[in-house]
């Protein structure tokens, strides 16, 4: 797989990095469901072995589980020159449920606890997860300053921020990356951020691609009954990925889009999930799209999607698609 230079840093990142989001388990009220932990450390391997040569992962995927996943699974691997990024600024509360804070005091907790779990004795990308709250940024961000002077952390990036927060960053220490989140169906960095970040040199890591499953051609008109409990799409009926499903208007509107789209990918020889990571990645300022994987198998699927270059016909085609699903959305 190609690699790409991750902003100013010395790291060369493969298009597609493996996310671990999935992997923290159902139980922290973000989760996608249970999760094994003999898939996860075999599903972490085969990323390896297919060609990804970075993994993202973070503290709050089930507070510290998915970092222990990704430490024992490298242990496994015995390959030291795996790029690993993490992030701070999610805590848990007493009921286990994330609530985002940063602050000097807390980063430098969770960085010693990163570092333990993940059997390492320095970060290679370290990212503040949310910017919250924006009183405390600042602040943050020097802290992660002094963890590279401290050899804890090689280079330190932010995820979810917008152009004003990079600004305001930027004037302290070179942003080396900002990791937002990207889709076909999620395109309003593509306005300023995304500008900002190549004008910058600041590399851009975005994660979910398929839109946290949406765009994987499994949606169904029975798809909230098929998941699990602790599932977070299934009680976050208001979170703007998924609330467009909970109406029988907006769910067949999308089932008309799918299955456009699945027509495409027959056409190249793709899974629609291929289609969506291929388009995310055909933006010249993103560095790396974040997919993730439960089990043996997802993965090698889903990294063929490196391999195709789609066209402006294509990427016309899939905007005039998605155009006909917002209008539906708009006006019913």
């Amino acid at each position: 797989m190609k690699n790409k230079r991750l902003g100013n840093s010395d790291l060369h990142l493969s298009k597609i990095g493996l996310g671990t989001w999935a992997i923290g388990g159902g139980d922290w009220g973000m989760g996608w469901g249970d999760q094994d932990e003999d898939d996860s450390i075999k599903s972490i391997i085969e990323a390896l072995e297919v060609g990804i040569n970075w993994i993202d992962t973070a503290h709050a995927y089930g507070f510290g589980v998915a970092e222990e996943m990704v430490g024992k699974a490298l242990k496994e691997y015995k390959d030291d020159e795996i790029i690993v990024a993490t992030k701070c600024g999610v805590l848990s509360e007493e009921d286990n449920k994330p609530r985002r804070f940063i602050s000097r005091e807390t980063i430098l907790e969770e960085v010693e606890g990163s570092l333990k779990r993940l059997k390492r004795d320095h970060i290679d990308l370290y990212q503040i997860h949310w910017p919250n709250p924006p009183e405390n940024l600042s602040e943050s961000w020097e802290t992660l300053q002094d963890l590279k002077k401290a050899g804890k952390v090689r280079w330190a990036g932010v995820c979810n921020c917008w152009e004003p927060e990079l600004i305001q960053l930027n004037s302290i220490a070179k942003v080396t990356s900002n990791q937002p989140m990207y889709s076909m169906l999620e395109r309003k960095i593509e306005d300023k951020v995304l500008p900002w970040c190549e004008q910058n040199n600041t590399g851009v890591l975005v994660y979910s691609p398929m839109h946290s499953g949406v765009l994987t051609g499994k949606i169904s008109s029975t798809w909230l009954e098929n998941l699990p409990s602790n599932d977070w799409r299934k009680h976050k009926k208001d979170h703007p990925v998924v609330s467009p499903l909970y109406t029988e208007l907006g769910l067949q509107a999308f089932l008309i889009l799918q299955e456009s789209l699945r027509s495409m990918a027959l056409e190249k020889s793709m899974s629609v999930g291929q289609l969506a990571v291929s388009w995310a990645l055909s933006h010249e300022s993103v560095t790396s799209a974040i997919v993730g994987a439960r089990k043996s198998g997802q993965i090698t699927e889903i990294v063929k999607a490196a391999d195709h270059d789609l066209t402006e016909k294509d990427k016309i085609f899939i905007m005039n698609q998605i155009k006909l699903f917002e209008d539906k959305l708009e006006n019913g």
